[in-house]
């Protein structure tokens, strides 16, 4: 049961609604149908730098592809 955030296309109030299967809301300020869901904002706060984590070419240049060989590359490998 998700809280989501909706927009009234009525009166163009924007406001979160608990959401309990294929429920439609109703503005609480003019009580419209009329609304529209909007994409929520992430709300987190992560610890790490992103030189934290390792790029994309690093760690497949320098790693097996698979844990059956020790190929650099699924073309050398016959697993």
């Amino acid at each position: 049961m998700p809280i989501y955030e909706y927009h009234c296309n009525e009166c163009g109030k924007e406001f979160e609604k608990l959401v309990f299967g294929d429920e439609c809301p109703e503005c609480p300020s003019c009580e419209s149908d009329k609304v529209c869901r909007l994409m929520s904002r992430c709300g987190f706060k992560s610890t790490r730098s992103l030189s934290d984590f390792p790029t994309s070419s690093a760690s497949s240049s320098s790693s097996s592809s698979c844990g059956g060989c020790t190929a650099s590359s699924c073309a050398g490998c016959s697993h």
